[in-house]
This record gives structure tokens, C-alpha cells and sequence, in this order.
């Protein structure tokens, strides 16, 4: 489509850029070359670090040398997802996005706005020759998505300015000013098999149509979790030996809901008129219980692709069932400071099944550090229990309100004067990283806020467009209303 109609132009244009360049977690490299290309043509100062973070200055506008600087900061990478069925590859295609009733959006998969808009409002600023303000680094990170591996490994002698706005949050008109942090739980587990009887055949089980979504954003929404709703399915199949599992899998991103899985599964001969009737009566369960909010939900029984050899001893399937059956997966609890705001959760968010190894993940959050790690341990002594091995990894600080900070105040006041209204102050239930850079640069003043965005991290991701205009004229007013203390 035709970028230059948007406005913004400038932000727009640079969007552009970040949907025709690839720029899946870890695979950064070709979008942060173009990027440091177009500021040094530029004459702007350009570093990247050993983990590959892109950091951009300009100096001051004429006449405010002496205000301390300022650090805006985005992540260059995208959760990639797609719609069953789309040959969209997301290693070498650009992002294809389409304008509809005031948003822009992606139809088939993620449209990358989380967090491309945040990265674009930034290049703007440093394009934008007309703008008053004082000394600008922008900070572009890597490898937020897949467990924030840039801001992990931010020098934390790189940085210069002492106030930072991340651009990173998907709700207009409020102002962030925290987060939660974030804990991942991997778990593996060796399965015991047995041969296939020669009369058995193999079938397909499978969950899709879910709406997904952002694991921390939407996980008090009530959508479901296909990993958990395929387990539930398999439970509720008849027993007797009729069946048997061979494999697992679903979804694809640790800090997405998974919107699809599915199990193979071997059947014994004339059982699978009673296999079906049970699917059938758990598909109308399941529809009972999302109705209003899972429209497209669908588990079916079909052929499988392939014909298996193997599968899994009845002892072991037991075990291994019961136990990601009883994972915990959605809200823990819900904030005792702040009402309405999510406190501890945990999304199941990737299972795999590869020669006979079954590979977990569970992404846990939490605004309080100990919860999460209270939660992270549950699970660990849940799959110890069946004697799989667990192991915590990629935890990250979560960022502690400062509600007396200078730029908050800035901020609040310059967005009554430009909007005639008051912000909203909102902490969030994700991993921004405003955690880790506040806790490698301690004193550093922090805001958040960005434009409107629904369905981040699922297909169909959709940016509003008078919400962006608006970011913009919130980050303009207020690098030219920042003081010099």
C-alpha cells in the first residue's frame, strides 16, 4: 500500500521501512544495518553493541546544549504469526498491510506495529530538523520478543541522557509507568513408547480458531489457551485402551496466547465412531463456555498427515497428561494497589514433541519479583514430580512506579495543554524494558506511552492512525518542553 497518504509522513515513511525488511527476534542484523546506513547519511553518530542494539545521537537543537539528554527507546523486532494456511514467510517477505475504517492492519498475520510504530515515532524525531530539543539518543534494541537479549546485554556505561521514553505501550491517552517482570519456565521430558500395533491407525486432534493475543495484555480477557484446551480434549476421551498418544505440538511464541495445537494420536481398530462422539460432545462443551468470546473455536478429529510407528506407554501418557493438565495457565491474582490490574500470571506458551522429548514453556509475570519466582518454582516442583527437568531462564526486573518522577509531571502537564484532558496513569501487565535499563542506569527518569494497538503479537494486528498523529504530537511537545533540570 501507499504509505504516503498517512500522516505523519515522516513516521509512516519509516514504517514502511520496518515492514519491507524482516525482523523476526534474533534475525535483526539486515534492519539495523539500514537503519545505522540512514543515520550516518545523516551525519548522525551511530554504536552498536556486542548484542547487537543500535544506538543513534543527535545533538541539541540550537539553544538548549545545556538541558540534560534525553534517550527514546524501541525494540526492532516482531512477533511472527500467521494464519493457518498463509505462505506468508516471514524470513524473507515484507509485512503486507492494508488500511480499514481508521486503522492500518495486517489480515493474515502480525503486522509489527508492536513495536515498528515506537521505533518509527523515534526516527522521526531524529529526522525532524525543525524540532526543538535537547541532546537525543536513540536507544533501538534486539531481541525484546523472544526474552529481551538486547537490553540484557545493554552496556550500562553506553547511555548518556538521564530521562527516557519508551515507546513501547499499545493504549493512547495513558501514560505507563510501570511493568511487570517476567520469569520463563522450560521443562523437558523423556517419554517412554512402545511399537504401534499393526492394526492400529493414526489420527489427527486438533484446536484452532482462537483469537490469541499478548500474553500479559490479554490474559485476563478469558480467550483460550489451545495448548490447554487440546490437553483437556485428550482427557476427556474414552478410556479402555481405545486410543493412545503419539504427539504433541503447539503454539509457537513464548509471549504469545497460542491460538493453535494439535496431537496425533493412535486408534484402535473400531474405536473411532466412539472417539468421535466425544469430541463432539467436548467441541459443544467448549463452545458452551466461550460462547460471546471464541466465535471461530473448532476442535476436530481427523485424518493424520502420516502414519506413526510408536507410541507413548499408556503408564507414561497418564503421567504427562495429568501433569500439563494440571500446569497453571492464566491470572494468579489480581493487584492489591492497583485495582483492576493483573499482579502474577502465567501463559503456557509453546509445546513441542520431537523423538520422544516433550519441551514446555511457560512465560510467568508479575509486578512483585517474589511472586514471580513463587510462581516459576510451582510449576518447576509440578513437572518434578513426573521427573522432568525444569529450568528457569531469561528473568527480568520488573519497573517500579515512581509517581513523584519530573517527567511524569512534564509529561501529564504537556498532554492536558496539547489534549484539553488528563492522561490516565496505567502500569502494565508485560515486560517493558524500561525494568532492565533502570536497573543498569539506576536514577534514570521513565515514561512510556505509544498509540493504540489491538491484537498485538496474533494475525490480524491492527494500529489505530488518529492515535499515532497523536503520539507524535505528545513526543514533539514534550522534548521541546523539557527543562534543563
Amino acid at each position: 500500500m501507499d504509505f504516503s497518504t498517512l500522516s505523519p509522513r515522516p513516521v509512516w515513511r519509516h514504517f514502511q521501512t520496518l515492514c519491507a525488511i524482516p525482523r523476526a527476534s534474533k534475525a535483526e542484523g539486515p534492519l539495523r544495518q539500514a537503519l545505522d546506513a540512514w543515520a550516518q547519511a545523516r551525519g548522525l553518530a551511530t554504536l552498536t553493541d556486542a548484542a547487537g542494539n543500535l544506538l543513534i545521537r543527535k545533538p541539541a537543537s540550537a539553544g538548549r546544549e545545556h538541558i540534560p539528554g534525553v534517550i527514546l527507546q524501541g525494540h526492532l523486532d516482531m512477533v511472527c504469526q500467521q494464519n493457518e494456511g498463509s505462505a506468508h514467510d516471514f524470513a524473507r517477505d515484507a509485512i503486507a498491510a492494508t488500511l480499514k475504517d481508521g486503522w492500518l492492519v495486517a489480515e493474515n498475520t502480525t503486522l509489527g506495529a508492536d513495536n515498528g510504530i515506537g521505533v518509527a515515532l523515534a526516527l522521526a524525531a531524529l529526522e525532524a530538523d525543525e524540532l526543538a530539543h535537547p541532546p537525543l539518543e536513540v536507544l533501538l534494541t534486539v531481541d525484546e520478543e523472544a526474552g529481551m537479549g538486547g537490553a540484557q546485554g545493554l552496556k550500562p556505561d553506553w547511555l548518556h541522557g538521564r530521562r527516557l521514553i519508551n515507546l513501547d505501550t499499545e493504549e493512547w491517552g495513558q501514560l505507563y509507568v510501570g511493568c511487570a517482570g517476567g520469569i520463563d519456565v522450560n521443562v523437558s521430558y523423556t517419554t517412554a513408547s512402545e511399537p504401534l500395533p499393526a492394526a492400529w491407525r493414526t489420527a489427527k486432534l486438533s484446536v484452532g480458531g482462537l483469537l490469541g493475543g499478548h500474553s500479559g495484555v490479554d490474559i485476563h480477557r478469558g480467550r483460550g489457551n489451545a495448548i490447554k484446551l487440546l490437553v483437556r480434549a485428550l482427557r476427556e476421551l474414552p478410556e479402555g485402551g481405545l486410543w493412545r498418544l503419539v504427539s504433541l505440538a503447539g503454539g509457537n511464541a513464548r509471549n504469545a496466547l497460542p491460538r493453535e495445537a494439535s496431537a496425533m494420536i493412535a486408534v484402535a481398530p473400531e474405536s473411532h465412531a466412539a472417539l468421535e462422539q466425544a469430541v463432539a460432545a467436548s467441541a459443544a462443551t467448549l463452545a458452551r463456555e466461550f460462547d460471546g468470546i471464541e466465535e471461530r473455536l473448532a476442535l476436530r478429529l481427523g485424518e493424520a498427515e502420516t502414519r506413526a510407528t510408536e507410541m507413548l506407554t499408556a503408564a507414561d501418557q497418564q503421567v504427562l497428561l495429568a501433569a500439563l493438565n494440571a500446569a497453571p495457565c492464566g491470572v494468579k491474582a489480581m493487584s492489591h494497589q492497583l485495582p483492576g490490574v493483573v499482579e502474577t500470571s502465567n501463559s503456557f506458551g509453546v509445546l513441542t514433541m520431537s523423538e520422544g522429548v516433550v519441551r514446555a514453556n511457560f512465560m510467568v509475570r508479575s509486578l512483585v519479583d517474589s511472586a514471580a519466582l513463587a510462581l516459576a518454582r510451582e510449576i518447576a516442583d509440578l513437572f518434578a514430580l513426573i521427573g522432568a527437568d525444569c529450568a528457569a531462564s531469561d528473568g527480568y526486573p520488573g519497573w517500579t512506579p515512581a509517581p513523584k518522577s519530573p517527567l511524569l509531571a512534564l509529561a501529564q502537564r504537556v498532554y492536558a495543554r496539547e489534549f484539553g484532558a488528563d492522561a490516565a496513569l496505567q502500569v502494565i501487565h508485560a515486560g517493558l524494558e524500561c525494568g532492565i535499563i533502570g536497573a543498569k542506569y539506576p536514577g534514570l527518569d521513565m515514561i512510556s506511552f505509544g498509540p493504540t494497538i489491538h491484537g498485538a503479537h496474533a494475525p490480524g494486528e491492527r494500529v489505530e492512525l488518529a492515535s499515532v498523529e497523536q503520539s507524535w504530537k505528545l513526543l514533539t511537545a514534550i522534548l521541546a518542553a523539557l527543562p534543563a533540570t
